[in-house]
């Protein structure tokens, strides 16, 4: 077994913090106006409804950056829920942690902070890899379920910044990430923190110190109070303030009944907020607000359908953990391009995760897919990025996964299973698989296309001729001899004005439950 001994400095430090919680001046929760007094979202949905508007940055973007990067990265086991598993009797968490580090009463989760060092974190470089990935947006996680800020916060005193890096994170990510053109978002899980070290309280551990305020209310899942979620929204209140995020992403437990209406305050006083910056902001919940004033996130999946409001999927590069852990695996770049170009087509984002080790580098794993991604967007990127759907998403007969928790299989296509974008007079067609016979596009029958005249078709990449003919069964194209690029390929069809105006519109508004 391995010893770990605590610096007892360190210890001492952090009991000090969570009893002696620095103080924010006292604020008034119940206002929503922003700090300048603007107040035109009000607490009340319908309110927020009224004056909402996606911002255009955010639907033209497409892709982003997801980071899940804590002290959990330290035991890289199990997955980023390995700070809950580690109290829970029984599991694996629970056994490796006693065999590696010792019982949990001896050495808890709080013991795994001064471990998080990361000595070789650079935000430039990491950034620099976003940008080449051809993400347009990044969201690191300001704080997990454990408890953990991962930026200077006056409000919680087990901060990256006075703990563990001694940095402050996000702030260095902020500035990174505008530096190189994305837009900063970022992701809080605090409203998990209240019952997440639960398991901890029913044999001996560290987690029944109540002084130690790291480990939360220590609450079951549905004992939120008026105080957890007070906290919750100073919390993310400070976070506004601080980092000014274009984008939040929150987990599921915001649409927990008690926390709802503190919910609805925090979306005023963020859009109100941005009025004052001038910048148009996004929330992406999982459940239980209208689709109109946020954006629907399907974690690890996708709709089945086009949507008629953005939506967005969650997911990452490996098929086990949000966070990292050293057995990974990692999934294909083809799988990971299919599922964008799909998502896309039915008016979606994709955000894909990574997990860096605790020392602050990347996995080369998730650099190379990374890497792959932004090879392929460089080539059909005109086909993403700011393209809107089409009366129809696609076609073929191949069925696409849909639903949370569905992708970590790769789904075989065939090249007649094709995905539509449109921008301006032009219409892409992405194939996904590729062929060698004509493909036939069933959607573009002549009385489809009209009077518009098709100028030009090509294929993104390829310089070489492709041969087009309308037939009474849809139009038939070509294949080059030789691919431009890995995986997807995109054919780009010109014409004179938008066609398929006269369609209906396939998009619904009938949302999945979280977890279908």
């Amino acid at each position: 077994m391995k010893q770990y001994i605590l610096n007892a400095a360190v210890l001492t430090l952090m009991l000090i913090s969570s009893c002696n919680a620095p103080q924010s001046p006292e604020r008034d929760l119940d206002s929503v106006a922003s700090p300048s007094g603007t107040e035109i979202f009000k607490a009340d949905l319908d309110s927020i409804a009224a004056h909402y508007e996606f911002p255009q940055w955010y639907t033209d973007a497409k892709f982003g950056i997801f980071i899940h990067w804590g002290v959990y990265s330290v035991p890289a086991f199990g997955s980023e829920w390995y700070p809950h598993s580690m109290y829970q009797e029984g599991s694996d968490e629970y056994e490796h942690h006693r065999q590696t580090y010792g019982d949990q009463q001896k050495f808890g989760y709080k013991d795994f902070i001064p471990m998080f060092k990361a000595e070789h974190f650079d935000a430039d470089k990491w950034a620099a890899l976003f940008e080449a990935s051809g993400a347009r947006y990044v969201i690191p996680v300001a704080e997990h379920h454990d408890g953990f800020a991962m930026y200077d916060s006056r409000l919680n005193p087990w901060n990256a910044k006075v703990m563990g890096p001694k940095r402050d994170i996000l702030g260095e990510l902020k500035n990174a990430v505008e530096r190189h053109g994305m837009t900063f978002g970022l992701s809080t899980h605090r409203a998990e923190n209240a019952w997440y070290y639960n398991g901890g309280m029913k044999f001996p551990s560290d987690v029944q110190d109540t002084t130690i305020s790291l480990y939360g209310f220590r609450y079951d899942k549905e004992a939120y109070t008026e105080t957890s979620s007070r906290e919750w929204l100073e919390r993310t209140y400070e976070l506004i303030d601080q980092y000014q995020p274009r984008l939040i992403f929150f987990d599921w437990t915001v649409n927990n009944p008690v926390i709802k209406p503190w919910f609805t305050k925090f979306l005023a006083y963020y859009y109100n907020s941005a009025v004052d910056w001038g910048q148009g902001v996004v929330v992406n919940t999982k459940q239980g607000y209208p689709t109109n004033v946020m954006v629907w996130d399907v974690e690890r999946g996708k709709s089945g359908h086009m949507m008629q409001f953005p939506w967005q999927t969650d997911t990452f590069v490996g098929t086990k953990s949000w966070g990292y852990i050293e057995d990974e695996v990692y999934k294909v770049p083809g799988q990971i391009v299919d599922d964008l170009v799909d998502i896309v087509s039915k008016n979606g984002n994709l955000l894909l995760n990574i997990g860096p080790r605790a020392d602050g580098t990347i996995p080369q794993e998730a650099q190379d897919i990374l890497l792959a991604i932004g090879d392929w967007l460089e080539v059909n990127g005109e086909a993403i990025y700011g393209s809107h759907c089409w009366k129809r998403h696609g076609e073929g007969e191949t069925v696409s996964t849909m639903g949370s928790f569905t992708d970590n299989k790769a789904v075989d296509y065939t090249p007649q299973d094709i995905r539509f974008t449109v921008k301006g007079n032009d219409f892409y067609a992405i194939t996904l698989e590729w062929g060698t016979e004509d493909v036939l596009i069933r959607s573009l029958t002549p009385d489809v296309t009209g009077d518009a005249v098709l100028l030009s078709v090509k294929m993104l990449g390829s310089d070489e001729e492709i041969n087009c003919r309308q037939q009474p069964d849809g139009l038939h194209l070509s294949f080059p001899e030789k691919k431009p690029c890995d995986f997807a390929y995109t054919f780009r069809l010109s014409f004179d004005r938008p066609i398929g105006e006269s369609l209906p519109s396939e998009a619904i508004n009938e949302v999945m439950k979280y977890g279908e």
